[in-house]
């Protein structure tokens, strides 16, 4: 609609709002397969109206991203030293969260199979933008495409080992899985020559 402006961001009600369609949206996902979540549905459970609902999101596919993104946030990203370089300790850190995250993930849902590729797009995405973050705060002297290459190459490789786990039922903990699997992303592979 033309002359209407977006709702302010910092704006205590905005807030409340925005939070009242996120917790109706989790709350639906936990009952109902998410192809057949209505924004209709997510409305009623959250006592706004249509209008309301489209100032804050453009669709269910926006507001289902900033859910994942929100949750990405608090259970991975909080929990590794994003200001410094990419170590050791980093990597085990991530390993643990993304081992975490897969686990809620499994559980919030009520089809995850509906929502898996989502998902997977979606973490890949933010978990490359975190990596290459971390690389790019070491010291290290190699060009940008080199960099952007690396971190694809180990996000997307810390998003297979973690989804692999969850996928075969989780029988080690995510501690043991993020020893298991770091000489591999440490030292590379010429361990198998």
């Amino acid at each position: 609609m033309a002359g209407v402006l977006p709702p302010n961001p910092n704006d205590p009600r905005v807030i409340r709002t925005r939070q009242l369609i996120l917790d109706a949206f989790i709350q639906q996902l936990n009952i109902m397969d998410f192809n057949s979540i209505t924004i209709g549905d997510i409305t009623k459970a959250a006592t706004i109206n249509r209008a309301t609902f489209y100032a804050h999101f453009p669709d269910k596919y926006a507001l289902f991203e900033a859910f994942l993104l929100d949750a990405f946030t608090n259970m991975v990203v909080c929990k590794v030293d994003t200001k410094g370089p990419l170590t050791k300790k980093t990597l085990l850190e991530l390993i643990v969260a993304l081992c975490n995250y897969h686990e809620t993930s499994h559980h919030c849902f009520k089809k995850y199979d509906s929502v898996a590729l989502l998902l997977e797009e979606n973490i890949k995405l933010h978990l490359e933008k975190l990596t290459l973050q971390l690389i790019s705060g070491a010291d290290v002297a190699a060009d940008s495409k080199s960099l952007a290459t690396a971190a694809t190459l180990l996000s997307w490789s810390l998003y297979g080992v973690t989804y692999r786990w969850n996928l075969e039922g989780r029988t080690e903990p995510p501690s043991e899985l993020a020893v298991r699997v770091m000489p591999l992303i440490t030292d590379g592979f010429h361990m198998f020559n």
